[in-house]
């Protein structure tokens, strides 16, 4: 359900790093927008992730409460702010100033225009969604798009140290260069209250012991800036979808990259969806990620919580 709720006392979270140096002037457009629209604008640039927390949850707590709190930057910075804004009823507004802004893409939020997404936050549209959270994190880690676990893992985090080439061919590049390294690994997926031809069992589980390259597990489709990990998922369902990546050969993945990246539905028969309100996902060594940002390393138990986050929409 859409709402429409007045924006007048901005939170402002800035990246100048983000999108390698996007975010700088994205965040001056965007604020100059901000104040001629009448609005009160509070900058955060805090010079670590937990400072950007505890500057936010202060702000939403004290007299000075927010009636949004903008990311100018890209999923990343949306991930370090979500466990300021989760479950807190504050709108999470977006400027797009990252490499991937699939949060934003999804959302509807224009990725190339701080101007127009700047006004899209004044005029107070709101919606809820669901987010991600993994459980068996130290505290938990709140993710808006997909947990990315084995192969895909390994990529991102390659990409995020690679500064050539720029946007979604990095993640290319990063693939081909990880794709010789190792491949697939025994994994097991645990699933709770599973979904089986769309309808839900409650209570029961499912699991699968499978030869993978990686697992998925999306809020959302898209992840490495538009390719299509799992094409069904809905942001406000109460569930995740799990994309499972099974034994295929390293010419089968090359292959399969280029369609990826291309955001398209993949139906090869070692590529499986499910779709559940939690899975516990189990490899030895493999990493994992969570809206392009270290997440530790299996095993881990992630759940859907439902509506945990409002969001600025056009």
């Amino acid at each position: 359900m859409n709402n429409y709720s007045p924006v007048r006392k901005i939170t402002v979270v800035t990246n100048p790093r983000s999108g390698h140096g996007r975010g700088g002037d994205a965040a001056s457009v965007a604020i100059a927008r901000f104040r001629a629209g009448g609005a009160e604008v509070t900058e955060v640039c805090a010079p670590s992730a937990a400072e950007t927390v505890r500057q936010v949850r202060d702000l939403i707590a004290g007299g000075a409460r927010p009636d949004a709190v903008v990311c100018v930057g890209g999923d990343g910075l949306i991930n370090v702010t979500l466990p300021a804004v989760a479950e807190t009823g504050v709108a999470l507004g977006m400027i797009p100033a990252g490499t991937g802004n699939d949060l934003a893409r999804e959302l509807g939020v224009p990725t190339d225009d701080p101007q127009a997404a700047a006004s899209l936050v004044l005029r107070g549209r709101t919606r809820t969604i669901d987010l991600g959270r993994i459980e068996s994190s130290d505290p938990p880690m709140w993710f808006a798009t997909v947990a990315g676990t084995g192969f895909d893992a390994r990529v991102t985090l390659r990409a995020n140290e690679m500064r050539w080439p720029k946007g979604r061919l990095r993640y290319t590049v990063a693939a081909l260069a990880e794709i010789s390294g190792r491949f697939t690994v025994p994994y097991r997926v645990e699933l709770v209250d599973a979904v089986t031809d769309g309808l839900t069992n409650p209570g029961a589980g499912a699991q699968l012991v499978t030869e993978a390259v990686m697992v998925a597990v999306g809020n959302t489709r898209t992840y490495g800036g538009g390719m299509l990990i799992c094409p069904d998922a809905l942001m406000d369902d109460g569930l995740l979808d799990l994309t499972v990546v099974g034994a295929l050969s390293r010419g089968e993945m090359l292959r399969l990259l280029p369609a990826l990246s291309a955001g398209k539905r993949q139906n090869h028969p070692e590529v499986k969806q499910f779709r559940a309100a939690a899975v516990t996902l189990t490899a030895a060594g493999a990493p994992a990620t969570a809206d392009g940002e270290p997440a530790g390393t299996l095993p881990i138990t992630i759940r859907a919580v439902p509506a945990a986050l409002t969001v600025l929409v056009p």
